[in-house]
């Protein structure tokens, strides 16, 4: 069974949105191992400088690339990522997971960004669309988008 890391900067504070995360959680455990690994936001100041955002990101890319497994196969939700559809996401997992990938990992990095150094050793840069969403929903959509690729993987129902 493929193991997957959700690597997220930061903690949901809606119930709403715990809730749904459950759901999907408890959707994927059919199909994979999940573990949603939650890592601390960088406490910035109301207005902070460049210098600041800049050292917040490197710090939250520290503790990310401490959390990736060696040979895992890494997916970075960037905003300069690759726009794919559901089954073209679900071809790249599966694609990954029959070239030997037994670990995925998919990274949303803090309010900020992601640091340089964890996109380069990013199999898969995907963005989620060109529009703006809240940051905290983007743990949801992901665990939808990660279940909806399962389902078309096993040719269940769900995806239409």
């Amino acid at each position: 069974m493929l193991k997957v890391d959700l690597i997220t900067v930061g903690k949901l504070k809606e119930d709403y949105l715990r809730k749904a995360c459950e759901e999907y959680q408890k959707r994927l455990s059919a199909f994979c191992k999940l573990t949603i690994l939650e890592l601390p936001e960088s406490r910035l100041p109301q207005e902070p400088s460049q210098a600041q955002i800049d050292a917040c990101i490197e710090a939250e890319g520290q503790s990310i690339l401490s959390k990736i497994p060696a040979q895992s196969y890494v997916i970075t939700m960037c905003i300069e990522g690759k726009l794919l559809s559901s089954v073209q996401l679900a071809s790249q997992i599966e694609q990954a997971a029959v070239g030997g990938s037994s670990h995925l990992s998919i990274v949303i990095g803090g309010s900020w960004g992601l640091s340089e150094e964890v996109k380069k050793i990013s199999s898969l840069r995907l963005s989620m669309s060109p529009m703006t969403f809240p940051h905290q929903l983007a743990r949801v959509m992901v665990l939808e988008q990660l279940y909806r690729a399962f389902s078309i993987n096993n040719h269940s129902k769900y995806h239409k």
